[in-house]
């Protein structure tokens, strides 16, 4: 030991330290992840928009969660169709323009924005043309602002409207919305403010509605709204009525599929009974007479 010392010092004294602080760092690296551990996407969170004031609600949306037992909902699948801009660059760009007030109840407005990276393709190539077809859907007396609730204005500046209603790419709708099983969906995310609108589904559509896109189109416009505007999912109240307009009608009008796919999603569970009622698909809030 003696002759150890003298030829290395304070060294031999230093091995176990060193030895000690190895191990310590070893275990500390396998130790599960912390907030962000779980592969849970930052952009996926369920926190409000940035604001002290306002409550803790979870963002909405239309995709459960992950279980083996749920994957064999056929009216949840994509139906076959045109391609659909898949990536975007994750930033919008507000579309231009304005319009009076519709409706005489609480006004809310709005922006319609689009993603930067989307093929023009999937909005038909004419980004006004898009705004007017949304500015329709809400301008519509069956729409929210035919309930008396609501009236609603659309307006160019994305910071003062109480939402945004965004096309947008497929992957970057994965961030926002989540996609913890294979349907492609859109939802109302709180956390940005934005309605996100799946290019995959306003290109496509989904098979409840058949062949009728304008319909599809104005439905997945009216349920992310709703939720914007505070309304929870529904589901369907009798067999061969109209649908609610708050019922997942992306995933199918029947509530034995809807209750199966909200199982294990503590926000929805029990929200839609497994009854065996099957309803028609309605794009409307206010009931077709």
């Amino acid at each position: 030991m003696k002759g150890l010392v003298g030829n290395y010092g304070w060294r031999i004294y230093a091995l176990p330290v060193l030895l000690v602080l190895t191990v310590l760092v070893v275990l500390d690296s396998t130790a599960p992840g912390g907030a962000n551990g779980g592969g849970q996407s930052p952009l996926a969170q369920d926190g409000p928009a940035a604001s002290s004031s306002q409550p803790e609600l979870p963002t909405v949306n239309e995709t459960p969660p992950s279980n083996a037992d749920l994957v064999d909902i056929p009216t949840a699948v994509l139906p076959d169709g045109p391609k659909f801009s898949e990536q975007g660059t994750g930033t919008w760009q507000v579309v231009p323009g304005s319009t009076n007030p519709v409706g005489s109840g609480v006004l809310v407005e709005y922006a319609i924005a689009i993603e930067d990276g989307i093929d023009p393709q999937d909005y038909n190539g004419d980004r006004d043309a898009f705004a007017r077809t949304i500015d329709g859907f809400l301008s519509d007396v069956r729409s929210w602002v035919g309930t008396g609730q609501v009236a609603m204005r659309r307006v160019d500046d994305a910071g003062r409207a109480d939402f945004v209603i965004s096309l947008t790419s497929t992957n970057t709708t994965h961030q926002l919305c989540g996609f913890q099983i294979q349907y492609e969906s859109s939802c109302w995310d709180r956390t940005t403010k934005r309605v996100v609108i799946n290019t995959a589904r306003w290109v496509r559509g989904a098979k409840a509605f058949s062949n009728d896109l304008s319909s599809y189109r104005q439905y997945a416009i009216n349920h992310e709204v709703g939720h914007a505007i505070g309304k929870g999912h529904e589901g369907c109240r009798g067999n061969g009525q109209p649908a609610p307009v708050m019922m997942q009608q992306t995933f199918g009008v029947a509530n034995d599929y809807v209750a199966r796919l909200n199982e294990v999603d503590a926000s929805n569970r029990g929200v839609v009974a497994a009854d065996g009622k099957v309803c028609t698909a309605n794009a409307f809030p206010v009931a077709p007479k």
